[in-house]
């Protein structure tokens, strides 16, 4: 038996939880296709000032346009760069036709007032300044803004709205990283009917989490980066997407992973290949030190289980109650090219250290959180879909994990999801260290703040409770999960 808050059931033979309406223009038509260009926003003398606006646009994805929903029109929003200390001001218009806020994700400022705090509500023509200040001693790093307004987050995010925040600090003034062509990579599926607009999820569409066959990089179809002969190329990769893990190589080079989620590494360390659950960020470098020509980013074939992976086409789980959406990670699809230019005067090497990773002391409590599914028929109106954690669904009127100021806790994750899927785990506020899986201890132990927990496995993660208190929130990061009740609420208490 499983406990869940009638209100938040899901009923999946109505068309729920994913159409997002765009508004028109005065003459009943949608805007023109727009270009897709991405401006950048830096902080000036300490402050970081931008008004940003959630509109309806229409773009083009490749050879299709494309009716979605932006920050200022773009795929992907502003990118702000701010650095530790930097007071950020951020004035937000919602000019959709449903209710928003925003995440600053992996963010480590206040969970409450006008900071990351995820129980704000904009409604439709409705605006809020946030205001906050980096902590002085902020680490560098990638980070992403989308919303975050439970229930909606997985439609608002899969039609199109999200953007990069880059912390600059120490990792960017290595001389070898200095030295670095940097290219930010905002990775995002997209799904589109014969009128460009995103179709409405069907059921396995919410099971699974909803995919797209579109796959873009910084709202561009398959667009191409620079890497200098002789050189490195430094990629800020940010997985955007709703649903989709993404297991990246690049033809003939390794990657060298530099930084996780909450910042640097210790050292460098070659990948062959590099997977990325949704709402994952990482840094690599990339040696220039092949015969100069063209080579392919690739994302590789992926199953993250599910009682629909093996049949998402065909099969007896498609037609009607898949919807429009859902497409399985089974195939090799290019999604960028990385191509030779410029000879460097001398060869770059890559970096032989980075930042030194805390080691964090042991936890004074260990908590155990369990992530399951629980389907059933509901009162004759279709099916029934929870996901839960610890057999219970999101109350907002309950605190599932209360904790300290000053403690380090490990908490146990453990994946019991009966049709053995994936899931990616979300922490606000703190990030955290993955000390072990399944036992085994984490090679990088690197500062996380999401990561996937595969079927019947257990992660232990370590948390250092720092600077803020207040309520806050852990989720899964597969966002339709999360908006049909996967999500926690923890106090910080001070």
């Amino acid at each position: 038996m499983y406990l869940i808050n009638r209100r938040k059931f899901i009923f999946l033979s109505a068309a729920t939880a994913g159409a997002i309406l765009l508004p028109q223009c005065a003459n009943g038509t949608l805007s023109t296709p727009s270009k897709i260009a991405t401006t950048q926003t830096t902080s000036i003398n300490g402050h970081l000032d931008i008004d940003l606006e959630a509109r309806p646009a229409t773009l083009n994805l490749g050879q299709q346009q494309a009716h979605l929903i932006t920050y200022n029109g773009q795929i992907p929003g502003p990118r702000l760069e701010a650095k530790p200390g930097d007071t950020v001001r951020i004035r937000f218009t919602n000019r959709l036709t449903q209710a928003t806020n925003l995440h600053f994700h992996g963010l480590h400022i206040p969970p409450t007032g006008t900071a990351d705090n995820i129980f704000l509500r904009v409604p439709p023509g409705g605006t809020q300044t946030y205001e906050f200040t980096l902590p002085k001693n902020h680490p560098a790093g990638t980070f992403y803004y989308h919303p975050h307004l439970h229930e909606l987050v997985a439609a608002q995010v899969f039609g199109g709205l999200g953007g990069i925040f880059v912390v600059r600090g120490a990792l960017d003034d290595i001389p070898e990283i200095r030295a670095a062509q940097e290219e930010f990579l905002f990775l995002k599926d997209f799904a589109l009917n014969a009128n460009g607009q995103i179709p409405v999820p069907g059921h396995m569409d919410l099971m699974r989490g909803r995919e797209g066959s579109i796959l873009t990089v910084n709202g561009q179809v398959n667009p191409t980066f620079a890497l200098p002969s002789g050189g490195l190329l430094r990629f800020r990769i940010v997985n955007a997407s709703t649903s989709r893990f993404y297991r990246l190589t690049l033809e003939d080079h390794p990657f060298y992973l530099m930084a996780t989620d909450g910042g640097a590494i210790a050292a460098p360390v070659e990948l062959q290949e590099l997977l990325l659950s949704p709402g994952e960020r990482a840094e690599v470098l990339i040696q220039g030190n092949r015969p100069p020509g063209e080579y392919r980013l690739l994302s590789l074939p992926y199953d993250r289980g599910g009682m629909g992976s093996g049949m998402m086409h065909g099969g007896r789980m498609g037609g009607g109650m898949m919807g429009g959406i859902t497409h399985s990670s089974n195939t090799t699809q290019p999604i960028a090219i990385v191509t030779y230019q410029d000879a460097v005067a001398q060869p770059l090497p890559l970096p032989h250290t980075l930042i030194p990773v805390e080691t964090l002391p042991q936890p004074s409590q260990t908590r155990r959180i369990e992530m399951s599914m629980a389907m059933g028929m509901g009162n004759g109106m279709g099916m029934e879909l929870a996901f839960l954690f610890n057999n219970q669904t999101f109350d907002m009127n309950r605190v599932d994990a209360v904790v300290k100021l000053g403690t380090v806790e490990d908490w146990e994750l453990v994946n019991l999801d009966p049709d053995g899927m994936e899931h990616s785990f979300h922490l606000h506020t703190n990030p955290f260290q993955v000390i072990s899986r399944n036992g085994k201890p984490d090679p990088y132990q690197a500062w996380e703040d999401t990561l996937r927990v595969r079927a019947n496995e257990t992660v232990r993660i370590r948390i250092p409770f720092r600077d803020f208190a207040g309520k806050t929130v852990y989720h899964c990061h597969v966002l339709d999960h999360e908006d049909l009740g996967m999500m926690g609420m923890v106090e910080i208490q001070g």
